[in-house]
């Protein structure tokens, strides 16, 4: 569903014999409903003569304009500051070559609604409210001398100055909130509550337009002796949140400190660190509840600190969290909404077990048919991740959660990829653990279901016999890849079924493995009733080509000695 507004504006002269207030906004189609967003703006010129209508109009007219043509992979503050200021060079040049125009201003209040968060630019006096669970809040603060008798002097304006300061700001949209933008002709005249009165009407009893017509009647009845203008925006329904919505909230919040057992962050108590990297801390942390109930048990992950201030590091996370949002399955750990977040942070269920690391590293043996439940369980949850056009890029047994409630669950999306998005590119093809990663990554193919399903492949093995099918990689390693070793080797009860399925999971060419999940999860249901059959041997031409001409060429050197010791001793 896309973003859904309510909309209104009006905008009258009142006693004064010109109006110079300029009111505007835009509601594009899709895409730019998505990437760009719903723009409103207000302006109040200043100037003694035409010069100050000239200005607001100017100014509303190129910014509803020219955002649209800024790039898409600018964030919304960025677009809105440099048109801005594009709009006050041109406005003030205007007066200076122009006498009639001299001493042209305007004032400017903009808002953005996109996805699930507002923006705004704000210089001068016009205002932006935000009525919210029936309680208005000024969001701008006057630009104005602070004296009685100079409340109505600008110390900021559009054409006022070469070098112009604006106010940015932005938060989270909910479902219901009322926006207005007003000139100083209506809110100077109306108490807070009068606004608030009128604002709290919108769809209730009145459409938005209808609110702001109504709002100048009441101005101008109170006494209003200046222009009157108003936009007035009711929030019907929410996107669903996208990747550009995570991104946007990741650059405003700040990232947590390391923290201590027993410290509090926002409404959650930590109990211990789970886990750290160079990027990223996990801890399991307990809700504190006003009620007698026992505190729910998460899982709060962040950024490290050391990573503040990479915008990669913190667009990748933002990634990261949204993907968890996307994967609602039991075969992974929820992503729980957090209000009210003072940092950036995330927070998914917590489930008592261990990864089935920890299950080998204290010398666990797994039986076939446990390995053959946790294969199946590991492969279909494969398959939701594909489904969702999500490549995971660092299966092994440590991102592998076995609860002790006998489900599975996959961790980690740090490095995975999604399809969702037209930004998301494909980046580090490497990214993962070495002795999981398919032979065509290391001659830089790009992740994909494939690699995914070796990956799976490799896990199996390991759970069965402790061994990789081609040795351990280590990170410095150039591996090149010959016949994976066979499973029975290292197992003498595995079923031949059970390997053939084995080999062909791990196969060096991606042409001789499972295409999808759904066919490596068949294989392994049907078993030794359809067993699947063993790849066939490939000649050396084809497995190893270089080992192959070292040989013709070993040979070619050693006859060729030999027929000149034949030449010599004759």
């Amino acid at each position: 569903m896309p973003l859904t507004l309510s909309a209104g504006h009006a905008s009258r002269a009142g006693l004064r014999p010109a109006n110079e207030d300029f009111v505007g906004m835009v509601m594009p189609p899709e895409p730019d409903l998505s990437s760009k967003g719903f723009l409103a703006a207000v302006a109040d010129g200043v100037s003694g003569n035409d010069g100050g209508r000239q200005a607001s109009e100017y100014t509303v007219r190129g910014l509803l304009g020219d955002y649209y043509a800024t790039s898409d992979t600018w964030p919304v503050t960025q677009s809105l500051d440099r048109v801005i200021k594009a709009i006050n060079s041109w406005v003030q040049q205007q007066g200076s070559i122009r006498p009639e125009l001299a001493g042209m201003a305007s004032t400017l209040t903009t808002l953005v609604l996109r996805g699930h968060f507002y923006y705004f630019a704000h210089v001068g006096d016009t205002r932006l409210y935000l009525l919210r669970d029936d309680k208005l809040t000024l969001l701008t603060t006057d630009h104005v001398w602070d004296r009685p008798e100079m409340q109505h002097v600008l110390t900021r304006a559009i054409g006022l100055d070469s070098r112009l300061a604006i106010d940015h700001g932005m938060g989270n949209l909910q479902q219901g909130d009322v926006f207005l933008l007003a000139c100083d002709g209506v809110w100077d005249t109306l108490s807070h509550y009068e606004l608030q009165e009128h604002l709290q009407t919108v769809s209730t009893e009145r459409d938005a337009e209808t609110v702001a017509n109504a709002l100048l009647d009441h101005a101008l009845e109170k006494g209003s002796r200046d222009n009157v203008s108003a936009i007035v925006i009711r929030v019907q329904n929410l996107p669903e949140m996208n990747l550009r919505d995570a991104v946007s909230e990741s650059q405003r919040l700040p990232i947590p400190p390391r923290l201590k057992v027993g410290q509090t962050i926002d409404s959650y108590r930590i109990e211990e660190q789970i886990h750290a990297s160079a990027t990223t801390l996990l801890y399991r942390v307990s809700e504190l509840r006003q009620t007698g109930a026992a505190p729910r048990m998460l899982v709060l992950k962040t950024l490290h600190p050391d990573k503040a201030d990479d915008p990669h590091e913190r667009s990748a996370f933002a990634h990261e969290e949204w993907l968890s949002r996307r994967v609602v399955a039991r075969f992974f750990p929820q992503a729980i909404a957090a209000e009210n977040k003072s940092y950036h942070y995330y927070l998914t269920t917590w489930h008592e077990g261990s990864t089935l690391q920890q299950h080998l590293d204290v010398g666990e043996h797994f039986t076939i048919p446990d390995a053959l439940a946790h294969g199946s369980k590991l492969i279909r949850a494969i398959g939701a991740l594909h489904r969702r056009s999500i490549i995971h890029r660092d299966i092994k047994p440590a991102n592998i959660h076995l609860g002790t409630d006998g489900e599975l669950r996959i961790l980690d999306l740090g490095v995975a990829q999604s399809g969702l998005e037209a930004e998301d590119e494909v980046r580090a093809p490497r990214a993962g653990t070495p002795s999981f990663l398919a032979p065509e990554q290391f001659d830089a193919a790009p992740a994909s279901r494939a690699t995914d399903l070796y990956a799976v492949g490799v896990t199996l093995y390991l759970l069965l016999t402790r061994h990789f099918p081609y040795g351990e990689i280590e990170p410095f390693q150039s591996p090149r890849f010959g016949t994976p070793v066979a499973p029975s080797r290292y197992r003498r009860d595995l079923p031949m079924w059970l390997e053939n399925v084995l080999l062909k999971a791990v196969a060096r060419d991606p042409a001789d493995r499972f295409e999808t999940a759904e066919e490596f999860q068949l294989a392994l249901e049907r078993g030794a009733a359809r067993p699947i059959d063993r790849l066939p041997k490939k000649p050396l031409a084809e497995r190893d080509p270089t080992s192959l001409w070292r040989a013709i060429a070993l040979v070619s050197v050693v006859t060729n000695l030999l027929l000149l010791y034949l030449l010599v001793v004759r």
